[in-house]
């Protein structure tokens, strides 16, 4: 169940369990398979089942990722699962339950959490790392997944990566020479470290960064595990982890073939036909636009893109009522209206799917690149 507050129940202050208290989001416990113990927080009784992946910096949890779209998705009649994923908030920091292998590790936690709650079939939606993991886990059980909510993440090796564009070659970004500092147990550098994510300063709260902290110093084993398991799978050195490493790290012998092919996506994701939508967000500092834009430019049948204005890395956090106005109707009629599509930034680089998005009258503009030219970065600031 649910802890109480220990002060007035309509703050968002911290509870005992050093969680932000948010009105409809309750804290529960769920033992695995595995024996490890899994914390989530809930939301709604009754409705489809929604499992919703944060994102991967250090401190991130089910609570921090989701705050505003879960009480709002189970207000509306879902039931919604944020998990903490092995490495963050308060998933099991025992050693035998640390995740050594990665995202692979994360892709299996998904699948025990899943059973243990009896879900047999649920929507799935991540941000950053977790849209990572959902990428992983739909490739990997696309049976159980009805529909994915997609937010600025990455899809492995399916994009080249050579195409990367460097933060500060980033044409919307409004803080090009924003440099990542990693954690170094302190609440100021954790205040640093979000609003590298979050565009809207206002967004920080400061029981969030105390939330996180707490956190980021509780996992930072398993948190280093899931990092050194990522390397494992690459064979190379090239994360920038948002911690500070130790100095005596082991030695890397090239990457694990047998590994390695666990979550190649080439050739694989992009023959999925689970629906999705996609967001990201034009302002995003931590990883460019235009890196959506590689990833569009696949070609997928079954994914509708959206460049929401206004909008950094963690969206579902910048704009808390668009998105979960677009996370609503596509979980609830499977596709988006006209005027949510248009309120979102519907792709105009591509046709528009007819599937995924209610057609206006007239039909859909035609594709037009120009649009996003009349966009630059010294339009843009912040609020």
């Amino acid at each position: 169940m649910g802890m109480e507050l220990t002060e007035e129940p309509e703050s968002r202050g911290l509870t005992e369990e050093e969680i932000i208290h948010i009105p409809g989001l309750m804290s529960r416990w769920v033992r695995l398979a595995s024996g490890a113990k899994a914390h989530y927080v809930s939301s709604g009784d009754t409705g489809p089942a929604v499992v919703l992946l944060h994102g991967g910096i250090v401190g991130s949890s089910g609570t921090a990722g989701w705050r505003f779209m879960a009480p709002f998705l189970g207000a509306n009649g879902f039931r919604v699962y944020c998990p903490d994923m092995p490495g963050f908030g308060w998933a099991d920091t025992r050693e035998q339950h640390r995740p050594v292998l990665g995202t692979t590790s994360h892709v299996q936690f998904i699948n025990d959490f899943a059973d243990a709650l009896c879900l047999d079939q649920f929507f799935l939606g991540g941000n950053s790392m977790g849209m990572a993991n959902t990428v992983q886990y739909t490739m990997t059980h696309p049976e159980r997944v009805m529909g994915m909510l997609l937010i600025a993440g990455g899809m492995g090796d399916l994009v080249d990566p050579s195409k990367a564009v460097a933060r500060k070659d980033g044409r919307w970004t409004t803080n090009p020479d924003y440099s990542r500092k990693p954690f170094d147990g302190l609440e100021q550098s954790m205040k640093e470290l979000m609003e590298g994510i979050i565009y809207k300063p206002g967004q920080v709260w400061p029981e969030l960064v105390t939330m996180r902290s707490n956190a980021a110093n509780r996992q930072y084993d398993s948190y280093l595990a899931y990092q050194l398991g990522n390397e494992r799978m690459n064979g190379v050195r090239t994360f920038q982890p948002s911690i500070q490493m130790p100095a005596n790290l082991p030695s890397l012998n090239g990457p694990d073939s047998n590994l390695q092919q666990l979550l190649s996506t080439m050739n694989r994701f992009d023959k999925i036909t689970v629906p999705g939508v996609y967001l990201y967000g034009l302002q995003d500092v931590l990883s460019p636009v235009e890196g959506g834009f590689d990833q569009e430019d696949v070609g997928f049948e079954n994914i509708q893109f959206f460049y929401p204005d206004d909008c950094g890395h963690q969206g579902q956090t910048d704009q808390p009522d668009m998105f979960n106005q677009v996370a609503v109707e596509f979980f609830r009629d499977g596709k988006v209206s006209w005027k949510t599509a248009e309120w979102a930034g519907v792709s105009r680089r591509k046709p528009i799917h007819s599937g995924l998005v209610e057609a206006p009258k007239g039909g859909f503009p035609q594709p037009d690149l120009k649009f996003y030219e009349q966009l630059t970065r010294e339009a843009k600031s912040k609020d």
